[in-house]
């Protein structure tokens, strides 16, 4: 076993401390990355505080993960010692399923997440990214190019492939009409996705203080929320919508704003159920959906598009005693745009 530090929650208001565990040994199909830095996502704190169902305490979260890889089993091929790699949100799946066949092997029924479900090889829970390494399947890792800003990086792996995938999907090109709901970690990824895939992109935010930001990340248009007559004017204009909010909302009057047969898609997870009326489907023939991150080859292929247009994400970087604070501040809407922990301060 390979001994391990890295910063647990021991109960959902215990906070973060320092906890010591075992990583498994590096098999013939394995790499060990030694983690540079790790994004906080949103999707920690629900954990971390029990507000999506059971957790496995004591939780080490993190799934946006960039490091160097420290050693590879001797089946690996396509990685070697020093270069840099990445985790995203899951580290395992059956590889026989559908989903997984078609390579969305987020959707698999046996998928290992990154933290927090349970190993099958060790049959007790992930430890995610708040670590100093990580031992993962080499199929399941994820190739970072070089000469990037890499705490930039890190949230790629999943504010990017969370806005990524539903874009890409649903054809987004120049010229196509994108409203984003939030300019938050996911929002804000979402504007610089979108207008680098030519699409003209409006914010839609609740706070009026967000406009030059928005527009500097790549937004043409700012709309300020806190008025739904504000969003009267804008009914029928737009031709997909990605909402990235987590807090309660009306989505009715967004999904007015869509053209007939346009498309809402929800990426943002509020913590109780949203209110729908039919009528916002039926009379415009719209769509709402969800989305959620990608598979393998979709991550890398997004990792590679953001290396290929400069896309970074927007962080604030900071050592491991300011874990609490950061989920306090990210709930308040206190950060420009990600939190990223660097692991060896």
């Amino acid at each position: 076993m390979i001994p391990t530090r890295g910063y647990a929650a021991g109960s959902g208001t215990s906070g973060l401390k320092p906890f010591e565990f075992d990583r498994r040994d590096v098999r013939a199909d394995d790499v060990l990355i030694d983690i540079l830095y790790c994004g906080i996502c949103h999707s920690d704190i629900h954990s971390v505080r029990g507000e999506w169902g059971e957790t496995r305490y004591p939780l080490v979260p993190g799934h946006e993960i960039v490091g160097r890889i420290a050693e590879v089993g001797r089946k690996v091929k396509g990685f070697k010692v020093g270069q840099l790699a990445g985790v995203g949100c899951f580290v395992s799946s059956c590889g026989k399923c559908p989903a997984c066949k078609t390579g969305d092997q987020q959707f698999c029924p046996r998928c290992v997440f990154t933290y927090g479900a349970i190993d099958p090889i060790r049959n007790e829970p992930t430890r995610g990214g708040y670590s100093e390494r990580i031992v993962v399947d080499h199929r399941y890792v994820l190739k970072v190019k070089e000469g990037q800003a890499l705490e930039r990086v890190a949230p790629l792996l999943c504010a990017g492939i969370t806005t990524y995938s539903p874009l890409k999907r649903a054809g987004v090109k120049r010229g196509t009409k994108v409203g984003v709901v939030g300019l938050g970690g996911l929002g804000h990824m979402a504007v610089k996705i979108a207008a680098a895939m030519g699409a003209d992109v409006t914010v839609f935010s609740t706070s009026a203080s967000k406009e030059k930001d928005a527009k500097r990340l790549g937004a043409k248009k700012f709309v300020v929320t806190r008025d739904a007559k504000a969003l009267e004017p804008l009914a029928g204009t737009y031709d997909y919508i990605l909402d990235t909010v987590s807090a309660q909302h009306d989505i009715n009057a967004l999904l007015a704003c869509l053209k007939t047969d346009g498309e809402m898609v929800k990426v943002g997870a509020p913590e109780k159920p949203m209110e729908v009326s039919a009528f916002s489907l039926i009379m415009g023939r719209r769509t709402l959906s969800g989305s959620l991150i990608g598979g393998v080859t979709e991550t890398q292929e997004m990792l590679d598009f953001c290396a290929r247009k400069k896309i970074l994400a927007d962080v604030e970087v900071i050592g491991p005693s300011k874990i609490d604070e950061a989920y306090e501040r990210t709930i308040a809407g206190d950060v420009k745009y990600r939190f990223v922990i660097d692991m060896k301060r």
